[in-house]
């Protein structure tokens, strides 16, 4: 009988199929973690494209942002400056709605004030007319030692008297007086100085202390000064003490220097006040010759132009500088544009107990 053959199953056939197995699985192994490494570079580097735009994107990002900071900071900064000038102005509104008013209320009144002087200055002016027409006797004007002769009708003014021991008369010199109109006044000042000289209101001041100078009674004591922002006497060298009408030669030279004057400068009636009052003893009375309310006080205003109100408040000051219980005579030669000369100097001349005039302009 046969000798069966046993069975062995780590045959050579079975180890190299075993062998080839390991071999494909190792394989197939490499081939997947070669393909992994090859998608991990893939993924990275998508990853890595994109991290590098989102970090652009975030510096792009910041400097909006600090730009945006930076406006919003400007803005706030601006929206304080402008809330600042917001309450100035409602301030500046605020008060300038109660000057408005105060100043609508004072018009008002002194409208009131303006017609009834007005008035009383016809009733005057009538009264005038009526009773001095003849107010200077042949005796009179027989001691005068000047004489005048004018052009004009005068017997709307002859209550105008000289009278007292010590007479001063103050000139306004300034440019105002070169004419009646302001348009006339700018017109005039870019004129030559001999032109301006010949201005018919200037012509007319200089007459009219022509006039005033020929009333004065001889030993009479008397100063004539003229002023804009400072006051001057026109007799050179005599400032601050009296004269004595002698002869009449130191008032001929007052009338020829003023007649040799141009005006010009601001109107300060703080100097012909000042002027007047350091007179030593204080004169009886005073003749006044200006066209209108001042326009500084002691100083120099530092800017050009000035209101109605502040030119009160000027003149106001002012009549405080006058000598106590002297009359102040006005001559007043009015000009446009100054709507409270009139009433004010009125005022003055009341309550000092002197006399005002507006002459007419062939006057005297």
């Amino acid at each position: 009988m046969a000798r069966r053959r046993s069975m062995n199953v780590f045959s050579l056939s079975f180890l190299d199929a075993i062998t080839c197995g390991f071999g494909a699985i190792i394989l197939f192994y490499m081939i997947i973690v070669a393909n992994i490494d090859l998608r991990h570079d893939l993924v990275v580097e998508d990853v890595s494209g994109e991290v590098d735009r989102v970090e652009m994107r975030m510096m792009a990002g910041r400097k909006n942002l600090i730009a945006l900071q930076q406006e919003l900071a400007s803005l706030i900064e601006e929206q304080a400056v402008l809330r600042g000038v917001r309450s100035q102005l409602s301030g500046e509104i605020a008060a300038t709605e109660r000057q408005f008013s105060e100043l609508t209320e004072v018009s008002t009144a002194r409208q009131q004030t303006v017609e009834e002087l007005e008035a009383e200055l016809e009733e005057l002016r009538a009264e005038i007319e009526r009773a001095s027409a003849q107010s200077v006797t042949p005796e009179e004007a027989g001691d005068r030692i000047r004489s005048v002769t004018g052009e004009g009708n005068r017997q709307y003014l002859t209550g105008l008297r000289m009278g007292g021991e010590r007479i001063v008369i103050l000139v306004d010199a300034s440019t105002s007086m070169l004419d009646r109109t302001l348009v006339n006044v700018i017109r005039r000042r870019n004129m030559s100085e001999e032109e301006q000289r010949q201005a018919p209101k200037w012509q007319q001041t200089v007459d009219t202390v022509d006039w005033l100078t020929a009333q004065i009674q001889p030993n009479t004591q008397f100063q004539i000064y003229a002023f804009n922002d400072k006051a001057w006497s026109l007799v050179e060298g005599t400032d601050g003490r009296w004269l004595t009408a002698t002869d009449g030669s130191q008032l001929e030279q007052a009338v020829e220097t003023l007649r040799a004057t141009a005006p010009s400068g601001p109107t300060s009636l703080h100097a012909a006040f000042i002027a007047a009052r350091e007179l030593e003893p204080k004169p009886d009375n005073i003749y006044l010759i200006a066209d209108g309310l001042p326009t500084m006080g002691t100083v120099m205003p530092p800017r050009a132009g000035v209101t109605s109100r502040e030119r009160v408040d000027h003149f106001q000051r002012a009549a405080r500088e006058l000598p106590l219980n002297v009359p102040v005579n006005v001559i007043l030669l009015a000009m446009e544009g100054d709507p409270m000369a009139a009433p004010s100097f009125w005022w003055l001349a009341l309550n000092t107990g002197g006399s005002m005039l507006a002459p007419a302009e062939d006057w005297p």
